[in-house]
């Protein structure tokens, strides 16, 4: 497979995935009412990984634009395709280096949805953030703001570790964020490390997608003039395939969209591609909660009974 100037740009006569182009105003409905299924926690936690340079503070803005309705940046995000030599410094290395979590408000001040992000550290070819510190992330142990080191993991003696996680400061779902590209730039250690995250997150029972960005620069010009043929490009569908073989990712976890990057206002068919990966990790992340809320509380019943 190539990128955009491949001789790989064929489009499928028919899309290989339907999509309702013209529900954005009832996604937008689903999202204003979405409530938690459980009392366990307050909030739903999502976790998003991935290499560096793939989207991943991108993809928070592009949320929080969305629920806002206006174009925001509250996550720093790096601009992987400049030009600038400070920019090509940094090409391949992580620009999110702290633990963020970012609540996303709605279009009222100081009202905020009931689901938060966080933000960490990239992979990056031999050095970016550590496995052990995406683990302890997941379960709970990181606090906010501490600064990850590519050469240690966080330990209890740190400050930064947090003993006594509750479940709302625990991760329920695990986002990982790739550019559609992934599999032609990537080599097996960047793979290797991606495979681990997502067994690491199998293992504590939480929940994982993939989302693929840069549709739009990285695989057919037809594609960049209209983001509606997205299940009809070739590329994108071989992309999503290849990423479910290599890593085991059910197609129906793999989401491709473009996040905003230059645009000034929204627009109605990048939206629908966020709005709908976003309705999954939220499903996801509620039945997840939900199911674990049921498991403590008849946990807690069997041992009330056998007193």
């Amino acid at each position: 497979m190539g990128g955009g100037g491949s001789k790989e740009q064929s489009v499928l006569q028919t899309p290989w995935r339907t999509m309702n182009w013209g529900k954005k105003k009832d996604e937008l409905e689903w999202l204003k009412s979405f409530r938690l299924q459980s009392g366990h926690v307050k909030c739903l936690r999502v976790l998003v990984c991935g290499p560096a340079g793939g989207g991943k503070s991108s993809f928070i803005n592009s949320v929080d634009s969305i629920c806002q309705n206006r174009i925001t940046s509250p996550a720093d995000a790096h601009n992987a395709q400049g030009t600038d030599l400070q920019l090509a410094k940094t090409a391949g290395q992580s620009f999110t280096l702290n633990y963020k979590t970012h609540q996303i408000q709605r279009e009222r001040p100081g009202q905020y949805f009931p689901f938060t992000f966080n933000d960490i550290m990239g992979f990056e070819g031999t050095r970016g953030i550590l496995l052990e510190d995406i683990e302890l992330a997941m379960k709970g142990h990181v606090k906010e703001d501490y600064k990850f080191d590519p050469e240690s993991a966080l330990d209890d003696s740190n400050d930064s570790y947090n003993n006594n996680p509750t479940s709302n400061e625990k991760a329920h779902i695990l986002v990982l964020v790739v550019a559609v590209n992934i599999n032609d730039v990537a080599d097996q250690r960047m793979f290797k490390k991606m495979t681990e995250v997502r067994i690491a997150a199998r293992d504590l029972g939480i929940p994982q997608i993939a989302i693929l960005t840069k549709i739009d620069e990285r695989s057919s010009p037809l594609v960049k003039e209209n983001l509606r043929n997205v299940y009809s490009c070739t590329y994108i569908k071989n992309a999503m395939e290849k990423l479910s073989n290599t890593m085991g990712f059910p197609l129906n976890c793999i989401f491709p969209l473009k996040n905003y990057h230059a645009e000034i206002e929204l627009k109605d068919e990048v939206d629908m591609l966020i709005l709908t990966a976003l309705r999954k990790i939220l499903d996801l992340a509620n039945e997840h909660v939900n199911a674990t809320g049921v498991a403590a509380t008849n946990l807690s019943a069997n041992n009330v009974n056998r007193t």
